[in-house]
């Protein structure tokens, strides 16, 4: 499939745009209906708001992680809360070290540093966007405990390589799925594959109730271990004022689990709507000199699509730089950003490694992040282009659109 390329004034030069968004919106976001109305005026009325005295969060972990196909689910605040959880049930901290991507959410380091631990950046994959599994044995030194891969964009890592060098080194896994709900891994859903799997249920995320988060496992100790440290350090057969545990109040409200009880009653239609339409503009871009897609991998059966990407080649656009032509296409209409910079350029990791930071453990291997530079994460962030997971809810029209816009601004730039 090829797209025609409009001609005319671009919209950022005063010309009309490809697709008006005040007479055709994009799908908004959240969805709901009053059957989300309903769940919260029964939760209201049930007086039972707090997840302690409830059943809607203990109902949510069971469901959320049935469809994971986990056996054990801890539900918590959000998921840079997860993260540390995970870490802190694994008794991950001070002077340990966890390898980590450098492109991601600031959690996915951040929360190492939360627990006393050093994050170890390695660089990613330029055609996944995701940490790279061949770069993880020269990493790894006697003090590493852990890999956090991250899942961008809602696309599982190469687990196999993630799961082949943890077990070879007897590291454990923490899945960061923040982005990645209902993602498979050759036919098996993300989450229980590595040892924790975190998701969030922030404002964005495609399992959404403004906030939230879940800790899921397929082993019993370590899950009643994430829940003493959600729950305050108690234990599940202890007495209430009983804590063995250091933990904190990780605790989701009755009300978020009952949102987002409904709505992952919704996630499996929307799920197969992205996909289908991902595929669609995949074709559709494939024709555009310049737009570089992701690799495809047969073995991700399902791809979460948070975010869709793409990498930007200014050559092949009359050298316009990657702010112009994300400004130029979101003057078409078109919603995009130019998403993350590499996280160890972020202060707070400068300031770790100058041991300025209050709380931070001073045993660990010090690391100059400021002098850091992974070359692919580095060109990824130069010219990568996310385009939000709400366009994909939309029709085969709309990617039409998206890449009419695309080819609309090359043709003006040539």
């Amino acid at each position: 499939m090829t797209v025609a390329a409009e001609s005319g004034k671009l919209a950022i030069e005063g010309g009309m745009p490809v697709r008006d968004i005040a007479a055709r919106p994009w799908q908004r976001w959240p969805i709901y209906d009053e059957r989300e109305e309903r769940a919260l005026l029964e939760t209201l009325h049930s007086g039972n708001w707090w997840s302690v005295e409830g059943t809607q969060g203990i109902e949510f972990e069971k469901e959320f992680a049935a469809f994971q196909q986990a056996k054990h689910g801890v539900a918590c605040t959000n998921g840079t809360a997860a993260l540390e959880i995970a870490l802190r049930a694994l008794g991950i901290g001070c002077g340990d070290e966890v390898i980590v991507p450098p492109y991601s959410f600031v959690a996915t380091a951040s929360a190492v540093v939360t627990v006393g631990a050093t994050p170890v950046f390695i660089d990613i994959e330029g055609d996944t966007l995701n940490i790279d599994p061949a770069l993880i044995a020269d990493a790894i030194t006697p003090r590493t405990r852990a890999i956090i891969p991250a899942y961008i964009a809602g696309r599982p890592a190469d687990l196999d390589s993630i799961m082949a060098a943890a077990k070879k080194c007897d590291l454990r896994v923490i899945e960061d799925a923040a982005q990645a709900h209902g993602a498979e891994w050759r036919g098996r859903k993300v989450g229980a594959i590595g040892d924790f799997g975190t998701f969030s249920f922030q404002a964005s995320k495609n399992l959404n109730a403004g906030e939230g988060g879940i800790i899921l496992s397929n082993d019993a100790a370590l899950a009643d271990a994430a829940w003493s440290v959600v729950n305050v350090g108690r234990v599940r057969d202890g007495r209430w004022y009983e804590h063995p545990v250091l933990g904190g109040n990780y605790r989701q409200t009755e009300f978020q689990s009952a949102l987002l009880r409904v709505q992952l009653t919704r996630l499996p239609e929307q799920s197969v709507r992205r996909t289908e339409n991902a595929r669609v503009l995949r074709e559709l871009l494939t024709g555009i000199e310049g737009i570089h897609l992701p690799r495809l991998d047969e073995r991700i059966t399902c791809h979460a699509y948070h975010l869709f990407t793409f990498r930007y080649q200014p050559e092949q656009f009359g050298g316009r730089s990657l702010d112009s032509f994300v400004a130029a296409l979101m003057a078409e209409g078109i919603p995009c950003s130019t998403g993350y910079v590499p996280l160890y350029k972020e202060g707070i990791f400068a300031r770790q490694a100058g041991g300025q930071g209050a709380g931070l453990c001073r045993a660990g291997r010090a690391i100059d992040y400021g002098a850091l530079c992974l070359p692919v994460c580095e060109a990824v962030c130069a010219d990568t282009v996310w385009m939000p997971q709400t366009l994909l809810l939309g029709t085969a029209e709309d990617m039409s659109d998206i890449a009419a816009a695309i080819a609309k601004i090359q043709h003006s730039s040539s």
